[in-house]
């Protein structure tokens, strides 16, 4: 029997779920598609079909909603492991799994009225695609009042998981007559007239997450559907919400990234004439840096409350774990030693895939300026 044959999931939802058990059964058939998806920037559609198969896109959702009630802790166990097979995999599922955590956050801790939402993407295993990343503060797009709603024109980048998703969560801004500019924050069909999805993910890594650009050409979103308002360039407390739930998620991808790294690199290592024992140590004390950062934002993220300070600790730690990560995987090639450069062991791929963590936000410089203002007692919006 294959993984994905494999009845891993109960019919009864109110059964408790070991999804990191059912993540440890895919992990060998997403790791063998790995390199074919690399190879020629397809999006990883059969390992979504295995996910939503084995319905991990609801894993987070409440129980009482229809969902596998996953804490966001066991999120980031399960995509760290995906991470092992297939990065492209774990990074673009990360991408959707935050989008629900935050939401089922809300509903738990607010009673906010997104259950509508939620008992929706659990009925159906609906996959969520979102701009969040590269909006993030400022926002774009724009925003034009009509008759009972607004329309958007924009075009949206790294749309992670775009081509298997049915909502995308995006936003705009609207110059508001009274209030100035205004981001509006909304979730909208993929099928809305006026969405198109552009193949154009062309990548040095994660070739195959399908984070295309997406263009929103007059596309109407009635008032209701408006989730939030806030300033371009706040800290709106949505935002700290966000960053709070979304880093521990992503960041675990990376963390899984150099974990797969590092096995690699020690097994080639292992067969040359001079293992490179310094080297070889190095890169575990690299990547023990890496976990510590990754398991302490975990466990700190699962019991934190958002806001200011939340904000900030959630950057450092994603800072910790970009700088480890990238310099793990960077000693895994110097113990793999010239292995390392051939396609087929592997490395190059996790090399060019671990880049990635480089460029969500906060990068470098902003997540100083924030750390620094925190410690200075100045207003994080400055």
């Amino acid at each position: 029997m294959t993984p994905t044959e494999t009845e891993t999931v109960p019919t009864d939802r109110t059964s408790r779920i070991a999804w990191v058990t059912v993540a440890e059964t895919l992990l060998p058939t997403f790791a063998a598609r790995a390199a074919g998806h690399d190879d020629d920037d397809t999006f990883v559609a059969d390992n979504f079909a295995d996910l939503r198969r084995q319905r991990l896109f609801s894993a987070p959702i409440p129980a009482e909603l229809g969902g596998g009630d996953a804490s966001p802790a066991e999120m980031c166990e399960v995509l760290r492991i995906l991470a092992h097979g297939c990065s492209s995999t774990a990074l673009a599922f990360a991408m959707h799994t935050h989008q629900v955590l935050i939401p089922a956050w809300r509903w738990r801790h607010e009673r906010a009225p997104v259950d509508g939402l939620l008992r929706r993407i659990a009925a159906d295993e609906l996959i969520l695609a979102s701009s969040g990343g590269s909006d993030w503060l400022a926002g774009s797009g724009r925003a034009e009042k009509v008759d009972g709603g607004f329309r958007i024109t924009a075009r949206k980048i790294f749309a992670s998981g775009s081509p298997a998703a049915a909502l995308f969560s995006t936003m705009a801004v609207y110059e508001d007559p009274a209030e100035g500019p205004t981001v509006l924050h909304f979730v909208v069909p993929f099928t809305a007239a006026g969405v198109k999805i552009h193949d154009n993910w062309r990548t040095l890594g994660m070739r195959a997450t399908g984070s295309n650009d997406v263009t929103l050409d007059g596309v109407f979103v009635p008032d209701a559907a408006i989730a939030a308002r806030r300033k371009p360039d706040v800290w709106h407390p949505l935002l700290h919400l966000v960053s709070m739930i979304a880093f521990p998620i992503v960041y675990s991808v990376y963390t899984g990234i150099a974990e797969a790294a590092r096995d690699i690199a020690v097994a080639e290592a292992a067969k040359r004439r001079d293992p490179g024992v310094e080297t070889v140590g190095a890169l575990d004390t690299e990547l023990a840096a890496a976990r510590i950062a990754c398991d302490s934002l975990v466990a700190f993220a699962e019991s934190a409350s958002p806001g200011p300070e939340t904000t900030n600790t959630v950057f450092v730690h994603r800072s910790l774990i970009a700088r480890s990560v990238l310099r793990a995987v960077d000693l895994a090639m110097d113990a793999a030693g010239g292995s390392s450069y051939f396609r087929r062991v592997g490395l190059e791929r996790l090399f060019r895939d671990v880049q990635g963590a480089r460029f969500h936000p906060l990068t470098d410089g902003a997540q100083r300026r924030l750390a620094g203002r925190t410690a200075l007692g100045l207003p994080i919006d400055g």
